[in-house]
C-alpha cells in the first residue's frame, strides 16, 4: 500500500496473537494507525507527532 507517496512499514504489538489488533506505522509526517483485520482495505488514521505524543501521555497517565 502506498498512500500520500509513502509506503508505510506496519507493525503490530508483540502482545497481539490474532488478526484483531491495530497496526502502527511511523512515517515522516507522524504516525498512522489501522485495523489489522482490514489491512489495506480499511481506513487509516493519521496523527502528527504532537497528537501521537499526547495520546501516549494519556495512556501512560491512565486517562484512556
Amino acid at each position: 500500500m502506498i498512500e500520500d507517496g509513502v509506503r508505510p512499514r506496519w507493525q503490530k504489538s508483540t502482545f497481539c496473537n490474532s488478526d484483531g489488533c491495530v497496526e502502527i506505522a511511523a512515517v515522516d509526517q507522524g504516525f498512522w494507525v489501522r485495523d489489522s483485520k482490514l489491512g489495506d482495505a480499511g481506513p487509516v488514521l493519521k496523527f502528527d507527532s504532537d497528537e501521537w505524543q499526547a495520546f501516549r501521555r494519556g495512556i501512560l497517565a491512565g486517562e484512556l
